[in-house]
């Protein structure tokens, strides 16, 4: 069966807002972010053009329209999210692997909604070098790491809050190609990774600083000075940076389930808004302040897209990245001496898509069953050209 359909999207507040065709009043608008509004608004709609199907076993049809494919866009990632999960399973090792996740402080946040590119760079860098800086020394593991890290520039309630998840298996290769286990349920010392984090961290903006390629107008134009910024940069210093490790995954499922959350998210979900009217959005979100209690917030339309439209990532700007053992270059190999050094049991599942463990958790069925009969499978029988009406179809 097909999932609901959630009763609202954030395509709905645009079209409300009047941005179908990219632009919102009241917004002053990048070009990026007034192709994501086109997209968003235009998506699995007649503008994009589409195809009828039919069940090659009970005959039932339905229209498709096409998906716009922007990767803001919160009805695109399912497809995406599954091809993933697939060669994702492919990766894992029978070990233990932990969630660590890289914050800024709002100070350093102000000046990356500025410099999105190039403060968005550093977040990953940071956090991979502090990763396995501190791993390398043999007083806490003395190995080489593999990390998969996702950038989020969000909190719950569409704010800019740049943080980067990483997930990392507990352990890593010697120098000489043994594997070194963490200690059972504890990967690296927090309070040094944070301490490292942060002066890895400032010293780069330092040096975009003194080469020029830092962008500070508007509210920090006063940062601008030379003396300032070096002011700046110290309080940044003397802040407690967070850094911190959630539990480790029970097993190489609990870290699918964990991936097909995380990597593929936008800054908020359809099924998060709750109500739409003639001028305001009202969406669920956790107040971690109050031990996360659900709770609503309710918003003009243009703010809610423009607390949406912060999360509009550089042209180019990649937000899944791997390191070290799980390097694109180096992966096929690293993991295979991984498997070697784990023995026997390290062995992972066959390659082939395991559909009973990615379907639940993308939340739809990738293989065009139908929604009806559930044997046959949905074959296209006509194509509909982008800006044509809805063709009559007999869905009886």
């Amino acid at each position: 069966m097909e999932p609901d359909r959630p009763p609202f999207e954030v395509a709905d507040v645009i079209r409300r807002a009047g941005g179908v065709d990219g632009d919102v009043p009241g917004l002053r608008l990048s070009r990026a972010q007034r192709r994501v509004v086109w997209s968003l608004a235009a998506c699995r709609t007649s503008r994009l053009g589409g195809h009828v199907e039919e069940c090659d076993q009970c005959a039932h049809r339905r229209v498709a329209y096409n998906s716009c494919r922007n990767r803001h866009c919160p009805k695109c990632q399912a497809a995406r999210r599954a091809q993933w999960l697939e060669a994702r399973q492919r990766d894992l090792l029978p070990v233990e692997y932990f969630h660590v996740v890289f914050t800024v402080p709002e100070e350093v946040a102000r000046v990356a909604l500025q410099n999105k590119r190039l403060v968005y760079e550093m977040l990953f860098r940071c956090a991979w070098e502090t990763l396995q800086a501190v791993a390398a020394n043999p007083k806490h593991l003395g190995a080489k790491l593999g990390m998969l890290a996702v950038l989020h520039t969000w909190g719950q309630t569409l704010l800019h809050h740049p943080h980067v998840h990483c997930v990392v298996p507990g352990g890593g290769l010697s120098d000489d190609g043994r594997w070194v286990a963490c200690r059972r349920g504890f990967f690296l010392p927090v309070r040094v990774l944070s301490r490292l984090f942060r002066g890895k961290f400032v010293a780069a903006l330092q040096r975009a600083f003194g080469a020029g390629k830092l962008s500070l107008c508007g509210r920090l134009a006063d940062l601008a000075d030379g003396r300032a910024f070096a002011r700046w940069c110290r309080a940044m210093r003397q802040k407690e940076w967070v850094v911190y490790a959630k539990p480790p995954f029970g097993g190489p499922e609990q870290v699918l389930k964990y991936l097909a959350r995380y990597t593929h998210r936008v800054a908020i979900a359809n099924r998060r808004i709750v109500a739409v009217d003639a001028e305001h959005v009202t969406f669920e979100h956790k107040d971690y302040a109050r031990g996360g209690t659900q709770r609503t917030m309710r918003l003009r339309h243009t703010e809610f897209l423009r607390r949406f439209l912060l999360h509009v990532l550089p042209k180019g700007l990649v937000r899944i990245r791997y390191y070290g053992l799980l390097s694109n270059r180096n992966r096929e190999r690293e993991l295979e001496l991984c498997r070697r050094q784990l023995g026997e049991h390290a062995t992972m599942p066959a390659t082939e898509p395991k559909c009973d463990v990615v379907l639940p958790l993308v939340g739809r069925d990738i293989a065009g069953q139908c929604p009806v009969c559930e044997r046959g499978s949905m074959v296209r029988v006509e194509t509909i050209e982008p800006g044509r009406d809805t063709p009559r179809v007999d869905t009886s």
